[in-house]
């Protein structure tokens, strides 16, 4: 019996271990440019937030994309040549790159954004789990074929349309054998850390590393400074409002945010304070608790946000009280100052600025003004 506990013990914790995200932080970027044969370097764009990535610039249009990952990527322009006697460690991605395979559903509002939607060819997911417009139709009309998730990807139509890039999200760490195969057939993997920043303007950063990739730097600059303006006109407002950002799980416990996740530091920005500031979780971006403690903190507080996300969109305050009658006592309830998140607020991730913006209308009872885009009010 013994015995059987220790396994049962050890094959718990190994589940727990592979649903971890990675949480040490990978700050491997090298200080220096790299000395590239025949090139010479011109420059360091300059990030505003972004840590986990640098983007170092050479003459002939040639540039090197440093991540967190520590790893370089060597950007050839596609009537360019492989510079000599590279060192084996560059990885090679000839620009504007094509045929992408994107697992990372949080790149493709990026390359969107950038209006290179087609450069992508496959996708991890699947018509019905796009929130974004084109995704969406171009997998309904044969633009994109799913190739299967990042953890099952479907090699042999990958490898039959020539696809030499996938794009991944760091859950690739937990499948380090599709890693490695992808890279036996010759697809470089790319794998975005915008996950890792530490402000929410620094994920929209990343725009600039596609940027590079799609030969649209110029825009890639203009489409974040978009959004850094939208944020410097409200940033670090008080409003005095108390914020819960939450929802519930088929047991009827409660999940909310930590206060260091980034939507807890978009809801900051935006002039609001996460009630629950105090909750730590070494792991998660987020905490489960039981409806008892969730009522006796957040009763009082001012505004309620419900995360669709998880369990879907929301119609009403009713409905939420369906869910459990107790909510009928929350002073938001009471003043009508529930919201909901809209299902595309998460893989909209080059309008965070305007997400924080939305928050700040609600906070500052505003909406008549500016209608909120990413999220609505509940009846």
């Amino acid at each position: 019996m013994k015995l059987l506990k220790q396994c049962s013990y050890c094959v718990m914790l190994a589940v727990i271990l592979l649903l971890l995200p990675s949480c040490a932080k990978k700050d491997k970027i090298p200080d220096t440019p790299l000395e590239i044969n025949g090139l010479q370097f011109v420059e360091r764009v300059q990030n505003t937030y972004a840590t986990q990535f640098a983007i170092d610039r050479y003459s002939d249009h040639y540039s090197v994309v440093h991540t967190a990952e520590g790893i370089s990527y060597l950007f050839v322009p596609k009537d360019k040549k492989v510079p000599e006697n590279l060192n084996t460690d560059i990885k090679i991605l000839y620009t504007p790159v094509e045929n992408v395979y994107m697992p990372a559903t949080a790149v493709m509002g990026l390359f969107d954004a950038l209006e290179c939607g087609k450069s992508v060819r496959f996708t991890g997911t699947k018509a019905d789990g796009w929130y974004i417009d084109y995704p969406k139709k171009a997998l309904e009309n044969g633009d994109m074929l799913y190739a299967g998730k990042y953890s099952q990807p479907d090699y042999e139509l990958l490898l039959s349309e020539s696809c030499k890039l996938a794009i991944e999200s760091t859950m690739i760490e937990h499948t380090p054998d599709v890693r490695e195969k992808l890279e036996e057939l010759g697809i470089t993997v790319f794998v975005d850390y915008s996950s890792y920043e530490n402000h929410p303007l620094g994920r929209c950063e990343w725009i600039k590393v596609y940027g590079e990739m799609l030969n649209q730097s110029t825009q890639a600059e203009k489409l974040f400074n978009i959004q850094y303006d939208k944020v410097s006109s409200i940033q670090n407002k008080n409003t005095d409002k108390t914020v819960v950002y939450f929802y519930l799980n088929s047991a009827g416990q409660v999940i909310v945010r930590k206060a260091d996740d980034y939507i807890s530091k978009m809801i900051e920005i935006a002039g609001g304070k996460n009630i629950f500031s105090d909750l730590d979780s070494e792991h998660f971006s987020s905490v489960t608790m039981e409806f008892e403690q969730f009522y006796t903190t957040a009763k009082n507080t001012d505004i309620l946000i419900y995360n669709s996300n998880i369990s879907g969109e929301m119609n009403s305050i009713k409905e939420l009280t369906e869910k459990n009658s107790l909510f009928a006592d929350f002073k938001a309830v009471k003043e009508h100052q529930v919201w909901c998140t809209h299902n595309n607020l998460y893989q909209e991730s080059m309008k965070l600025g305007d997400i924080i913006a939305d928050f700040n209308h609600i906070f500052t009872d505003t909406t008549k003004d500016y209608p909120p885009k990413f999220l609505y009010s509940l009846d």
